[in-house]
């Protein structure tokens, strides 16, 4: 009988999806979410990309059944998110935003009261944590509230994935985290996604897009595009342009003011500059910019990336 069950679980990793057709949410006069269309492949790794306030965290919670749609249907793993809430609840893994783990609890009291919560144990699911867990369980007499950020990060995931769910949501799940931890965070959703978890993850970084099998860019609640990242970038069709100077607030302002300039915005040191037209010439506004006062100026096409192809939907 337990065999059948187990194939049984092993049936249900190949089939979980997550759908969601016209989903709509508003909290009084604001809209959080305005008819949203996505459709998660099993075994995926699925990213939601889209700044603070896009409705990220809205459709996480729909999806995970702590709250309601005004509007649409969804499923998660082939079940209805408001008639077999009781289904999915057991079957899903949630990491939110905040680090919502008792804190006066240690490391492994967390870890052991989800498992409780869930009928398990860890040694029973001990295998599909291992590669995370063994990082921290040094340490699994701490409080969770004295762990770093990175650490609190691997505790919740572990705590996620203790009771083996079909499908993961992880909600900004490495916002405030260092770069060396967000990096390895990553590398251990590719593992999990190994192992046929279809995995949904919403980030505000643009450059953890290209991580994901595919994406959904998203801002004021509505979808702007869904594919892969590699295809958003390769329909990209403006000119670009890389620019950097000596005052660079100053150069901002200025490329701003060019007829020829669709759009400027500030990319770490360099300036991504848009152009409306391929008439302009590298030489032209070299010229036109030491006009203004401007030295040093370095100007040379540069290929565009995710955060790019978001600037230009959201004109």
């Amino acid at each position: 009988m337990k065999g059948n069950n187990q194939n049984k679980a092993d049936s249900n990793y190949q089939l979980s999806t997550v759908n969601c057709k016209g989903i709509s949410k508003a909290y009084g006069n604001v809209q959080a979410l305005k008819e949203i269309n996505i459709d998660v492949e099993a075994g995926e790794l699925y990213g939601l990309i889209g700044p603070d306030g896009a409705g990220k965290t809205t459709l996480f919670r729909i999806l995970t059944t702590l709250i309601l749609a005004d509007k649409g249907t969804a499923t998660v793993g082939g079940f209805d998110v408001v008639k077999e809430y009781k289904k999915i609840r057991s079957s899903v893994g949630y990491m939110p935003g905040r680090f919502s783990l008792y804190q006066d609890l240690t490391v492994e009291e967390n870890l052991t009261f989800f498992a409780n919560v869930f009928g398990t144990t860890i040694e029973e699911n001990y295998d599909l944590i291992k590669d995370i867990y063994q990082q921290i369980e040094p340490f699994k007499t701490r409080r969770a509230g004295a762990l770093s950020g990175g650490m609190k990060q691997k505790l919740a995931l572990s705590c996620a994935l203790i009771h083996k769910p079909t499908v993961l949501f992880l909600d900004e799940p490495t916002t405030g985290v260092d770069p060396v931890s967000r990096k390895e965070f990553w590398g251990m959703l590719r593992n999990l996604k190994e192992q046929g978890i279809t995995i949904l993850v919403s980030t505000p970084y643009m450059d953890e897009a290209s991580l994901c099998d595919r994406i959904a860019l998203i801002t004021n609640g509505q979808i702007l595009k869904v594919d892969t990242p590699q295809n958003i970038v390769a329909q990209f069709d403006k000119i670009l342009w890389g620019v950097r100077g000596n005052n660079m607030h100053k150069l901002l302002t200025d490329l701003r003011l060019h007829p020829a300039v669709a759009s400027c915005f500030s990319f770490g040191d360099t300036l991504h500059v848009m152009l409306n037209t391929n008439e302009l010439t590298t030489t032209s506004l070299t010229t036109w910019l030491s006009e203004k006062g401007h030295q040093n100026v370095r100007i040379a096409p540069i290929e565009p990336n995710v955060e790019d192809c978001f600037m230009e939907l959201t004109k």
